[in-house]
């Protein structure tokens, strides 16, 4: 019995330890995934902004000396930074209203709710070259979709990619096209919220405006609040666009910060300043996102905290 006792009690004791080794085993994949593809590269490129490599001789320790290229030598650094900053102002912005009025107008209970919602949300999904590519096409100044159409009203349309001041515009205006991912998330939210405030709010004699002002906002607030963090990461980061539409011109007029520090690990071979600029953009981008979260106290309501609140 004794035996018997104590062989029970061993099996018991193994198992949490087998169970542990499952979870790890499953995790195993990720773990492996994160450290070779993410912690990795970062801890690598940590390194490497102290050096000078150009991929061909050794790497030679510099000390601060791509730091201070990078913020007191190289006016092409703030010039990139200026153009990302203002592609993020304007489009993240644009493409927050937008997908909200979509979503809006198909949770008006409009038929074929189904069909406008993939459509729309379609574009967010395809290939960034295949669009890229498509655009191109429509800006074309010879035989593009847009200069066409504004032919048949007696306009003739600029150069959109090859003029300095229309071509970060139409970076601008092509970034509407995947506002439908935005969208589908501000329906969730819209849906989400309880039809008895509306009805109340009408009985009160409420207007359109006020319903939308003191419900419809307040109520979607942590899906924009999402969206903007999202948006102003993604836009600080765009690099496809720009790579194949435009190369950064005409005269850097669409330099983006990514595409500079691309040219620099990969056609200029200088890999420890690109591996400074790469960590500049991170603690910019960690920044605006703290400011972000912080501005978020005062204008995000979360349904669960006013009710704790009362």
């Amino acid at each position: 019995m004794v035996a018997r006792a104590s062989v029970s009690r061993g099996h018991r004791s193994s198992r949490p330890l087998r169970r542990h080794l499952e979870g790890w085993a499953f995790a195993a994949p990720w773990i492996i995934g994160f450290v070779v593809f993410t912690a990795g590269p970062m801890i690598a490129s940590a390194v490497m902004a102290f050096m000078s490599w150009d991929m061909l001789t050794p790497p030679r320790f510099t000390g601060l000396a791509n730091f201070h290229t990078a913020l007191f030598g190289d006016p092409l650094v703030w010039h990139a930074l200026k153009v990302t900053t203002t592609y993020a102002l304007i489009a993240v912005p644009v493409n927050i209203v937008f997908g909200l009025a979509l979503a809006m107008m198909l949770n008006s209970g409009i038929w074929g709710l189904r069909a406008y919602r993939t459509a729309y949300f379609l574009p967010s999904v395809l290939s960034g070259v295949a669009v890229a590519l498509l655009w191109r096409w429509i800006f074309s100044n010879q035989f593009g979709l847009i200069n066409l159409l504004l032919s048949y009203f007696g306009i003739n349309g600029p150069n959109w990619l090859g003029d300095a001041n229309w071509a970060l515009p139409s970076l601008i205006l092509m970034n509407i096209w995947a506002a439908g991912g935005g969208m589908v998330i501000y329906l969730a939210g819209l849906q989400g919220i309880p039809t008895d405030f509306y009805e109340a709010a009408e009985v009160d004699g409420a207007d359109w405006w006020a319903r939308l002002r003191h419900i419809t906002i307040p109520l979607v607030t942590p899906a924009l609040f999402f969206q903007l963090v999202i948006g102003i990461i993604q836009a600080l980061q765009v690099f496809t666009q720009p790579y194949v539409m435009t190369q950064g011109g005409p005269y850097n007029a669409t330099l983006f910060y990514v595409l500079y520090l691309y040219q620099n690990a990969f056609q200029f071979f200088q890999m420890g300043y690109a591996s400074i600029l790469a960590w500049i953009l991170f603690f910019y981008i960690l920044l605006l996102t703290l400011l972000v979260f912080r501005s978020g106290r005062s204008w995000v309501h979360y349904e669960g905290e006013s009710r704790g609140g009362k």
